[in-house]
């Protein structure tokens, strides 16, 4: 089936231009510099399913036209990519009627930090109008979503354990540093491939540029990009110096590929 990709935020956990700050990325005229916390939307046939919900969903639904979602795949309980879950509400109403609540997939650690966060939502005791009509459903293997299938992918952020997806001839890794030798095989033969890569200066807790070109030139993508960008790369002056089937990612890039 042929999918679109929409990438609705590119950058790293505060964002760029990033509050309080001065340097010529955060100052740039360059529309593709401005990047919101990092997240995507997958659509086939109609449905349409999120990797991520950013405190920019709000934003990101609106510049993007957002009417409606099938459901919610998480990555990790970062606070760079649940925090927009409550903004989910007005795209749940109309399932309080009686119709399906809007599965959100995560992990177990995922979902405790879920819970815990959005305790009014799970929590029965906090039960009043206009909450988000969501159920949490876990991710312990591939996700088949309306006839897509959606693989998760263990990487390691730091010293955790997290998720990336893969989902046909594409993938989805963001906040890693290291990805594990059982995980690189199932991101062989990919059409498209996102990678982490915050900045150039090495980070205990995501990749860089160098060390993404590295995992490319082992994985030979077609096509790669890069997200959870920081301020520290300007984006023309960074895809200059990249491979040409290399690029930074950018807020409502689009990308066609078979699901």
């Amino acid at each position: 089936m042929q999918a679109t990709l929409t990438v609705l935020g590119s950058g790293t956990s505060m964002g760029v231009p990033t509050v309080g700050c001065d340097c010529d990325v955060c100052r740039s005229r360059d529309p593709l510099d401005r990047r919101t916390r990092p997240s995507i939307m997958l659509e086939w046939d109609g449905h349409r399913v999120l990797i991520d919900t950013t405190p920019d969903f709000r934003e990101q639904a609106l510049r993007e036209g957002i009417s409606r979602i099938d459901a919610v795949l998480y990555t990790h309980g970062h606070a760079d990519h649940i925090l927009g879950l409550d903004d989910l509400r007005p795209l749940t109403f109309p399932r309080i009627t009686g119709g399906p609540k809007v599965p959100l997939y995560a992990n177990a650690s995922t979902q405790a930090v879920l819970r815990q966060v959005f305790k009014y939502i799970f929590d029965a005791d906090y039960k009043f109008g206009g909450l988000a009509q969501v159920e949490l459903l876990d991710v312990s293997g591939p996700i088949e979503v309306h006839g897509a299938r959606f693989t998760p992918v263990t990487v390691i952020h730091g010293e955790t354990p997290i998720i990336g997806y893969r989902m046909g001839s594409a993938a989805y890794l963001t906040d890693f540093s290291e990805i594990p030798e059982a995980s690189m095989q199932q991101l062989e033969g990919l059409d498209i491939l996102f990678l982490d890569a915050l900045r150039h200066q090495p980070h205990p807790t995501h990749s860089t540029i160098e060390r993404s070109l590295g995992i490319v030139a082992r994985l030979r993508p077609k096509r790669a990009f890069f997200t959870h960008i920081s301020h520290d790369l300007a984006h023309d002056k960074t895809n200059a110096a990249l491979p040409p089937h290399v690029r930074l990612a950018h807020d409502g890039l689009r990308l066609q590929f078979e699901i």
